[in-house]
């Protein structure tokens, strides 16, 4: 089960993409040309390929779960390609601390 919110991870790219929900995803997904290697990493860490059919998107685990190390870094790479923040300042307790701080301000 996926647990939202999630990022979704670009191969080759180090923008990453919040989604909030699979709605947002299936949005993404009209707008996107995907990779086999792109991925989504949900709150708890979980990375998912995404699998796209007829309009819609599904979720394929990868049985794989990333530490709060490895989102951050990801996170990191993300903030230093818009060269906005300083990169030593970005930590984070939880993998899901850091999917929300990526959440867009309204």
């Amino acid at each position: 089960m996926v647990n939202w919110p999630c990022i979704l991870k670009l191969d080759g790219d180090d923008e990453l993409i919040y989604l909030d929900s699979e709605l947002q995803l299936l949005s993404e997904c009209e707008d996107l040309i995907f990779s086999q290697d792109d991925y989504v990493i949900d709150s708890q860490g979980f990375s998912y390929s995404i699998s796209i059919n007829n309009a819609s998107a599904e979720l394929i685990s990868n049985n794989t779960q990333l530490t709060v190390e490895e989102v951050t870094a990801l996170i990191q790479a993300h903030e230093f390609s818009f060269a906005e923040v300083c990169l030593i300042k970005i930590q984070f307790v939880s993998v899901s601390e850091a999917i929300h701080a990526l959440k867009p301000s309204d």
